[in-house]
């Protein structure tokens, strides 16, 4: 997407040029899940959480700024060469973000740099004091009833774990499905799909569900999976096959047929934002879920507008880093727009996460500096 730049600097971005980039460091921040997160329909076990690469940059005037790193560190290395001895206004400018594609390793960073400068949370730099407030569902729900395979724990794991989100503060539940598109014979696969959706729908009639394919069905077997869970209410439907016209045709045409009014959410797998603008103008998905970081924040940022006026709504992915559901509750806060946030449970000894609040199914992100995350770790 083509960044273009205003003939004239925005007030704010004045004493952003008062700041000359110094140094760019690199390094990483341990996140850990609070449990094993196991399959879905493509993907083997998740693990216990990931290392995320990081960059910090500090000014000449003692500001610092850090963010994670969007793509490999050894290009970031080549692009941050360029940045050194650059005011922070020369490639960042609050109304837009970078300026310049090139600098999107560093998107996360400048955005968070900007605010620490300028005493403003990132979501304040997008034109809201007070931010905008959505829901944030639990993106932790796997296959985990097929863990560990020598003792499988079934049903009852999966809604323990939904009992674990519960006390964290979630109201909805994403729930994965397409057990037989690997892992077991599809009949039984489709059979525990069905009974999950079900027994977590009974057991929290306070919750919402959504329910996330990962495309592990075809239009066809997923008909079956929404006929199996006839009278459960899903708040979204996610991915359920890999995205066509065609495809999607089929499926709202049936949907209509039952008088399903539930949420198509699409594009993490395969972000073709061509193909995806065009789903979302035929009116064939409702949500547009690229990852936040994979488009970058300043692409969102533009991105958002033109959605609004399509009518479509967005729910960047986040899964993996809770640092990503953190950025994503910023965009939201600044430019709403958003139906709910993909939340990522984790704690870690390298970065302060506690300003952020889920209360009662929302993320609330706080009202500090940048993205309000303190570095623990000494770089």
């Amino acid at each position: 997407m083509p960044l273009t730049t205003p003939l004239s600097l925005p007030f704010d971005d004045k004493e952003l040029s008062y700041h000359t980039i110094q140094s760019i460091k690199f390094s990483s921040v341990r996140l850990q899940y609070p449990r094993l997160v196991g399959k879905n329909a493509r993907l083997d076990l998740h693990g216990y959480g990931p290392r995320v690469e990081t960059c910090i940059i500090h000014t000449d005037k003692g500001a610092m700024g850090w963010g994670s790193l969007r793509g490999s560190r050894r290009h970031a290395e080549d692009v941050a060469k360029e940045l050194l001895g650059k005011k922070v206004s020369d490639v960042f400018q609050t109304n837009i973000g970078i300026l310049d594609a090139k600098n999107i390793p560093f998107d996360m960073a400048l955005h968070d740099i900007a605010g620490v400068i300028l005493n403003k949370p990132v979501y304040a730099l997008l034109g809201q004091e007070t931010p905008i407030i959505t829901d944030c569902y639990s993106g932790m729900i796997y296959f985990d009833d097929l863990e560990p395979a020598h003792n499988p724990g079934g049903i009852d794991k999966i809604l323990e774990e939904c009992a674990y989100d519960y006390k964290l503060g979630y109201r909805q539940f994403k729930l994965k499905i397409g057990r037989g598109n690997r892992w077991m014979p599809f009949k039984k696969g489709l059979q525990r799909d069905i009974e999950v959706t079900k027994k977590v729908a009974e057991a929290f009639p306070d919750c919402q569900v959504l329910v996330d394919g990962n495309n592990g069905f075809s239009v066809e077997e997923f008909i079956q999976y929404m006929k199996g869970i006839s009278g459960v209410r899903l708040f979204w439907i996610e991915e359920p096959f890999h995205e066509t016209v065609v495809d999607y045709q089929k499926l709202r045409a049936w949907l209509k047929s039952e008088g399903i009014t539930t949420l198509l959410a699409d594009g993490e797998a395969d972000w073709d934002q061509a193909l995806l603008r065009e789903l979302i103008e035929k009116k064939l998905i409702d949500v547009h879920l690229t990852d936040i970081e994979d488009l970058g924040f300043t692409n969102w940022r533009k991105l958002m507008p033109e959605l609004q006026k399509l009518g479509a709504q967005t729910s960047p992915h986040a899964w993996g880093s809770l640092l990503k559901t953190h950025y994503t509750a910023h965009l939201t806060g600044g430019l709403g727009n958003t139906v709910t946030i993909e939340g990522v449970s984790s704690t870690s000894d390298d970065v302060d996460l506690s300003g952020y609040k889920l209360q009662n199914g929302k993320l609330i992100p706080p009202a500090t500096p940048g993205f309000g995350m303190t570095l623990l770790k000494k770089n």
